[in-house]
C-alpha cells in the first residue's frame, strides 16, 4: 500500500452538502482501504478529500461546476497572484449584490475564482442557487483575508500533485477506472438535483449511475439521502444507513437528524 500519511486541511469555503458531520467515519473507511489511486467526481469543495489523513499515490478530483474547477486550480497554480487579487475584499451586502450580478463568464479566471469564493463564504449556507447574503450577529465577518490565507495557503499545499479535471462524473470514473482505485462519489442529493447548477445533473443520472458503478474494476464508496428511490436504484450494493444533520433545508422541516446510505461495491464489515 503506497501512502502516507497528511495532515488534515481545511475546506476553503461552505458547501451546500459538505459532509462536515460524516467526514470522520467516511474518512476512516477511505484511508483504511489499501488504494493506490483515489478519485472524486463530485469534488465539491474538498470535505473529504481534505480531511483524508492517508495520501494516495495517485490523486484526482473533479466537478463538472466550472467555478468548482477553476477555484482549485488557480489555487494551485496562481496562488500569490491569487492572494493579491483578495486583499481588498470587504463584506459587504453592496460587494455581495454586485458579484451575484456579474457574469463569470466575462471576468478572468483568477477574477472568476476570487468572485466564487467571496459568494461561497459569504452566501448563506453555502449554496450554489439562489445565494442569499449571510448574516451573523455572533462572528466575524465571513470574507476575511487575514484568517482565510492560512487555509488558503495550506489548500495550495495540499494540491501539489493533485490533478484537477471538469467533466462529467461519468466520463472521469472511466477514464481512471482501475483495480487499485478508490472512488468517493457525492453527487448531489435525491430531490436536489439542480442545487448546484442547471443541466449539470438530473434524476435519470442515478440509473445511469448504478450501472456504471456495478462494472468498474476498482471500488467506490458513495454518500447520499436515505429515500426509498435510492434504495431501490442502489440495492445491489453494500447499503449502510447512518445518520447526520442537515444545515440548510428547503424548509424548518428539512432541518435536523436524517438518515443517510453509505453505498459501496465492497464489505466494509
Amino acid at each position: 500500500m503506497s501512502k502516507h500519511d497528511i495532515n488534515q486541511t481545511n475546506p476553503v469555503a461552505p458547501w451546500l452538502g459538505g459532509k462536515r458531520n460524516l467526514a470522520k467515519r467516511i474518512c476512516a473507511i477511505i484511508d483504511a482501504d489499501p488504494h493506490l489511486t483515489y478519485a472524486e467526481p463530485f469534488v465539491g469543495m474538498g470535505g473529504i478529500f481534505l480531511r483524508r489523513r492517508k495520501q494516495a499515490k495517485a490523486e484526482f478530483i473533479n466537478d463538472a461546476q466550472r467555478d468548482v474547477y477553476n477555484l482549485f486550480r488557480v489555487l494551485q497554480e496562481h496562488y500569490v497572484a491569487f492572494l493579491d487579487l483578495l486583499r481588498f475584499q470587504l463584506t459587504t451586502q453592496a460587494n455581495f449584490l454586485r458579484l451575484l450580478e456579474t457574469d463569470p463568464s466575462t471576468l478572468t479566471d483568477m477574477q472568476r475564482a476570487a468572485r466564487f469564493l467571496y459568494l461561497q463564504r459569504t452566501a448563506f449556507g453555502g449554496k450554489i442557487s439562489g445565494r442569499n447574503f449571510g448574516l451573523s450577529a455572533d462572528r466575524p465577518a465571513r470574507f476575511n483575508l487575514t484568517t482565510l490565507e492560512p487555509d488558503l495557503e495550506a489548500l495550495h499545499s495540499r494540491l501539489s500533485g493533485v490533478t484537477i479535471t471538469c467533466m462529467d462524473y461519468a466520463d472521469f470514473i472511466r477514464r481512471i477506472d482501475r483495480p487499485s482505485a478508490l472512488f468517493y462519489l457525492d453527487p448531489p442529493y435525491w430531490g436536489c438535483e439542480g442545487d448546484y447548477g442547471k443541466a449539470l445533473f438530473d434524476r435519470s443520472a442515478f440509473d445511469q449511475m448504478a450501472r456504471q458503478l456495478s462494472g468498474i474494476r476498482g471500488r467506490f464508496i458513495m454518500s447520499i439521502n436515505d429515500v426509498p428511490e435510492i434504495r431501490e436504484i442502489f440495492g445491489g450494493f453494500y447499503l449502510q444507513e447512518v445518520e447526520t444533520t442537515y444545515t440548510v433545508g428547503r424548509s424548518n422541516d428539512a432541518r435536523g437528524a436524517r438518515a443517510e446510505l453509505l453505498i459501496s461495491n465492497f464489505d466494509r464489515s
